[in-house]
């Protein structure tokens, strides 16, 4: 592995750590707070999803970096795919929807229907990243 490699490497797993982890922590506990009727909180998480989860294309990005000679294996072409999925239902679902929770508090409505659909992608997207984990770890097929 060249020097530029374990940089991309360094870098790529700082991303995950400080980018996707805060992502996926104000996802998984909107919900709490969406029952509490915490609304401040709820803001502060809608704007972590929202900054850290556009944020977490980084990790695509470097780990495409590390990746250019093996985008052949299957493998990494199910994580990056998995990836891919996990963020766009973050970006495009789950992060419009807390914001759609805050709207309906304010206005004294129920948002349970956000609640749920919260609980169940966000519980979905969490599951998506511990598969593309155990495939960068275990990398079936790569010798």
């Amino acid at each position: 592995m060249s020097t530029s490699d374990r940089f991309l490497l360094w870098f790529h797993l700082a991303t995950v750590i400080f980018l996707l982890g805060p992502t996926t922590i104000a996802m998984t506990t909107t919900p709490r707070y969406i029952r509490q009727k915490d609304v401040a909180v709820l803001r502060y998480l809608n704007r972590t999803t929202r900054f850290f989860g556009i944020g977490s294309i980084l990790v695509l990005a470097f780990g495409l970096g590390i990746a250019h000679d093996n985008l052949s294996k299957p493998w990494l072409t199910v994580s990056m795919t998995l990836f891919v999925v996990g963020l766009i239902l973050t970006i495009a679902i789950i992060e419009p929807d807390q914001r759609r929770a805050i709207a309906k508090l304010e206005t004294g409505e129920s948002p349970e229907v956000y609640r749920g659909r919260i609980v169940g992608i966000s519980s979905a997207v969490a599951v998506l990243w511990v598969v593309v984990l155990v495939l960068m770890v275990w990398r079936p097929g790569a010798v």
